[in-house]
């Protein structure tokens, strides 16, 4: 009786050390993108609820998607993970997997019970796949069931994606399995409009078809509107965020800094590459496009031009100024690492880190980086 009363003090005792093991999401985050299923397993045995979720893209299931790694997928699944939870953003894992062209990802998701369809006008995996061109996902998913013509949350279609971002042999997959040529969303555009925006003619030529393309060609290129282009941010950026994290989570700032303003760096670099795909006579103002015209503040991780000598802060819709100014609900990526930047030089650098934290989480995040994009300027 004594040794059971003794043992039953030891558990009592030992609950809330178990308890005060369970991650913070920045942990959490870290652990589940390098891969760490022992962590994972030890944190779900502690209690850990299997829909809990880390920064920036969402539960563990989600990360382990984005990673494309099935065998953390099967333990938070095992555990008792909402296969089709929706995170902030509104996306589930089947389109983080999609998006990252994870296939065998994609096929253990939609095995195991994942929506290939979502209702009402949602952004869905096809279009992530047709964005990102993956053909061979986007094949799975319309053997899988995936409708052809899924209007997203601004009635965009995947046949717009592959017109948009010159997706050639996807857009003639697409074509030749019906998708519908004469959706227009809110924004009065259709998939050949898009083609011919963007000056992907092959693939304008196929949607208008042989005999009427010369009509369509000999029309003003200014009548088709500016051409806006989506820009991922570059792995190394999105590695060395992820390492920044890393330091953040073990209270090493000085490296988190340096490592967040490295990733900068990157994005910048990236930037000065591709400064040809920007109209003449406007410069490239970050990683930041206008989502709506009602909501000119809406953020995501693709390339903003301005005219020359207009702020970038105009450009992304808000106006930063120093001091203790903070940027504005709804502010870009420009916005937030423009503030890190102040405060850093202020020497306040633990608010200088939420900045760039902040900063980053709009960077890194897929549903803005193409989801956002897609609305014409």
């Amino acid at each position: 009786m004594k040794i059971l009363s003794f043992l039953l003090i030891l558990l009592t005792a030992a609950a809330p050390l178990r308890a005060a093991t369970l991650p913070d999401a920045a942990r959490f985050t870290i652990a589940i993108e390098s891969g760490d299923l022992s962590a994972a397993r030890e944190w779900l045995d502690a209690g850990l609820a299997p829909d809990f979720e880390g920064r920036v893209i969402g539960s563990g299931l989600m990360i382990a998607a984005w990673e494309g790694n099935v065998p953390m997928m099967e333990l938070f699944v095992s555990r008792g993970a909402d296969i089709n939870k929706v995170n902030a953003i509104g996306e589930q894992a089947l389109q983080h997997a999609a998006w990252k062209g994870h296939l065998a990802a994609v096929r253990w998701l939609v095995e195991h019970g994942a929506s290939v369809n979502r209702p009402g006008k949602e952004w869905a995996a096809l279009h992530y796949a047709v964005f990102a061109g993956h053909a061979e996902v986007v094949s799975y998913l319309l053997e899988h069931g995936a409708d052809i013509n899924a209007l997203s949350t601004n009635g965009s279609t995947p046949l717009m994606m592959a017109a948009r971002e010159g997706q050639e042999a996807i857009a003639k997959r697409l074509l030749a399995a019906g998708a519908r040529r004469d959706i227009v969303n809110e924004w009065g555009d259709d998939a050949l409009r898009w083609a011919m925006r963007h000056n992907n003619l092959t693939i304008a030529r196929e949607i208008a078809g042989a005999r009427d393309f010369a009509a369509v060609a000999a029309r003003p290129t200014a009548s088709w509107g500016t051409a806006v282009r989506s820009q991922a941010v570059p792995d190394r950026a999105d590695s060395l965020m992820a390492q920044a994290r890393g330091m953040e989570a073990a209270g090493r700032r000085d490296e988190a800094l340096r490592l967040y303003r490295a990733a900068l760096g990157v994005i910048r670099q990236a930037d000065a590459a591709r400064k040809p795909a920007a109209a003449p006579g406007r410069a490239a103002s970050g990683m930041v496009i206008t989502a709506r015209r009602d909501k000119p503040g809406s953020q995501s991780a693709a390339l903003d031009y301005v005219a020359a000598g207009e702020s970038a802060a105009a450009g992304s819709g808000q106006r930063v100024g120093a001091g203790d100014t903070a940027p504005t609900p709804g502010a870009g990526a420009d916005d937030w690492l423009r503030r890190a930047r102040e405060l850093e030089s202020a020497g306040r650098r633990k608010e200088a880190l939420q900045a760039y934290r902040q900063a980053s989480a709009i960077l890194r995040s897929p549903g803005r980086e193409h989801s956002n994009a897609q609305s014409a300027p």
